[in-house]
């Protein structure tokens, strides 16, 4: 790994704890400081003081879902210019144009590799 990407801030959004725990351990085996949220509000809240490098989000969460999560971060001045990518278990065509329409950088399909989230994260980090 890139010893620039080595101490990145990720935040993972996610309302399963297995997906959390999977992403969290996968990230941090590759020396990166990961953060996990259970919804878009823990998540909102966590930012400020977290302030990510990138945040994985997934779509279908109760409360507050990941297209509103990543609206609400793409359209603060403070943190639009943090990479959002989506995660859902549906690969549809749709869900991707809505993503792409609230100003998500990519949409991985879960499961998720540990290649397809160091692809993303080198894709869309710039170190």
């Amino acid at each position: 790994m890139d010893d620039k990407l080595q101490n990145l801030k990720i935040m993972v959004i996610d309302d399963s704890k297995t997906i959390r725990r999977t992403a969290e351990t996968l990230l941090q085996r590759e020396g990166f400081n990961v953060v996990t949220a259970v919804d878009g509000f823990e998540a909102l809240s966590k930012i400020a003081e977290v302030n990510p490098d990138i945040v994985f989000v997934d779509i279908m969460m109760p409360r507050l879902d990941g297209y509103q999560t990543c609206a609400l971060i793409k359209n603060s001045q403070s943190y639009q210019n943090i990479p959002v990518i989506m995660l859902s278990s549906k690969d549809g065509l749709f869900d991707q144009a809505k993503g792409r329409v609230v100003g998500s950088d990519e949409y991985l399909t879960k499961p998720f590799s540990k290649d397809e989230l160091l692809t993303a994260i080198r894709n869309h980090v710039q170190a």
